[in-house]
């Protein structure tokens, strides 16, 4: 399925309290950026996912995200640097900041 300018939108909506966030279509899906750098996917079928690095895993990890896994054509499966965001980020504006600000903080 194929994103939306509806989709586009949403994600702009989401994460306005970063300041200026910008999409880029990638794979069927979109990237999602702030001051130039990529803070968080969303798939094609709509799953949101924040990037993670650093320190910033455990504490995806202790939130119960789950690490996006991709398997390639040759069925070798790859662990990506995105994990799932939380439903509650999505009813939570606060929320919804508070992880990408995280996310870029410990972005390399």
């Amino acid at each position: 399925m194929a994103l939306s300018e509806e989709d586009r939108a949403y994600v702009q909506d989401l994460f306005a309290g970063l300041g200026e966030v910008s999409t880029r279509r990638m794979f069927g899906g979109l990237g999602i950026y702030h001051g130039g750098r990529i803070f968080a996917l969303m798939r094609s079928e709509g799953a949101l996912l924040i990037k993670g690095q650093g320190a910033f895993i455990q504490y995806l990890e202790m939130m119960g995200c789950d690490q996006w896994r991709h398997r390639r054509a040759s069925g070798q499966e790859v662990s990506m640097p995105y994990w799932s965001l939380p439903d509650t980020a999505r009813d939570d504006p606060e929320e919804a900041v508070a992880l990408p600000k995280e996310a870029l903080r410990h972005l390399k």
